[in-house]
């Protein structure tokens, strides 16, 4: 069972994997510290940076990982810098678009795109650029193999059992053996950028490569998201995030039904849009539960804003997260998380002092009917919530992003 704390409880100290130093920098980054990023961008002679990833912020399926990648890569055009991303075609979207100041490319296919970019950075057909970087979203481009200039790779998190989630059976075994046991060996001289300390150490454990080439950068929170007026007058949970297995929005959903009868008034509501919606519908329609869980797909700013505002706690019982970033998002709002003790969550959360990690569904449901039924410890939570997530910008992530690719800049060049 997952572990809960009382209302007058201790709350557990700052420290490795439980939201302690939340940052770090490489020895090379270190110079950059107190420069802007057109001053980093500068002194390392970034004047065009090439980017390759699986999918782009505008895609249908995006998520956390696109919408990080959007925000720094719109800063750092915005400070001046040339920056194309090369990514997998989207069926009724054009193969060349902008979007805030950074060029788009969609080149081929969901699955295409990996050879196909290999292919063309052997070649040199992804044009001349003073550095790349690549983001490595379970399936890897091994720019080691074929990259000419600086290069850093953004690792969020190990995909691990995921791949038996999405892929059938056998693709999903040459996934896990090509993160886990392919690919590594080529990346074991690269600087890899990872959002947490829990996701470096799983980084370490499961794809041994070394902690000292290793950066932590978190992601920054939107700065819109802020405290509202007023509060649900009844219990409200919310989750966030994309409908697909991983996010075991299934979980959320049994851990509702169980607290239900102790909170009468409870309402869930689970914010995005994924090919698990027939599921999650068919599961609330068996427990009886459609006038009181609802599944609005996508919302837009305002009404996710308004969510996060509103609701007692935000609620996450994903199973692999590089952070966590609805969780964060909320903790700006003034809103404390009941979250899944995962690689991410140990970060994002401040377990006793923004929120509670729970173990399995019983430690879900025994973390939500105390949030939902102590005033003092929900408001509490949602202070601590506040100031941890205030301590997070998208500006300081991208500064620290680009000084790592400078700094390896500054080191190929000797």
């Amino acid at each position: 069972m997952g572990r809960t704390v009382a209302g007058g409880g201790q709350a557990v100290p700052p420290g490795p994997g439980n939201g302690g130093d939340a940052r770090t920098w490489s020895a090379g980054a270190d110079r950059y510290k107190a420069m802007s990023l057109e001053e980093i961008a500068a002194d390392a002679r970034l004047r065009t940076i090439q980017v390759v990833a699986w999918r782009d912020h505008g895609d249908p399926e995006a998520g956390g990982s696109e919408l990080h990648a959007h925000r720094i890569l719109s800063a750092w055009s915005n400070a001046g810098i040339d920056v194309c991303m090369t990514t997998s075609s989207v069926e009724d979207q054009p193969h060349f678009m902008a979007r805030e100041g950074y060029q788009i490319t969609r080149r081929v296919g969901r699955y295409s795109i990996f050879p196909r970019t290999m292919l063309s950075g052997f070649l040199g057909h992804l044009g001349r650029s003073d550095g790349l970087v690549e983001i490595w979203n379970g399936m890897p481009f091994l720019s080691p193999l074929w990259a000419r200039c600086p290069r850093v790779v953004f690792l969020h998190h190990v995909h691990a059992e995921m791949w038996k989630m999405v892929l059938p059976r056998g693709l999903a075994e040459v996934g896990y053996e090509f993160e886990h046991r392919v690919a590594p060996p080529f990346y074991r001289r690269t600087r890899i950028i990872t959002l947490s300390s829990s996701s470096r150490d799983e980084i370490v454990e499961q794809l041994r490569l070394p902690a000292s080439n290793i950066t932590i950068c978190p992601p920054g929170v939107e700065p819109g998201f802020s405290p509202g007026a007023t509060r649900s007058p009844t219990p409200l949970v919310v989750a966030v995030g994309r409908l697909v297995p991983v996010k075991r929005f299934d979980l959320v959903i049994e851990a509702a039904v169980r607290v239900k009868p102790r909170h009468p008034d409870l309402r869930l509501v689970i914010a995005g849009e994924g090919y698990e919606r027939p599921a999650l519908e068919e599961q609330i329609r068996r427990a009886g539960a459609e006038d009181w869980i609802s599944l609005p797909g996508f919302v837009d700013d305002d009404a996710l804003l308004e969510l996060y505002r509103t609701a007692w706690l935000v609620a996450s019982s994903s199973l692999r997260e590089g952070w966590g970033m609805t969780v964060t998002e909320a903790g700006a709002c003034g809103t404390p998380a009941v979250a899944s003790r995962i690689s991410g969550h140990m970060d994002a959360v401040r377990d006793g002092t923004s929120g509670i990690l729970f173990d399995d569904t019983d430690g879900m449901v025994a973390a939500l009917d105390e949030v939902l039924g102590d005033a003092a410890l929900r408001e509490r939570l949602g202070a601590g919530a506040l100031a941890y997530s205030s301590e997070f910008s998208w500006e300081a992530t991208a500064r620290q992003t680009l000084a790592e690719l400078a700094a390896e800049a500054v080191r190929k060049r000797g």
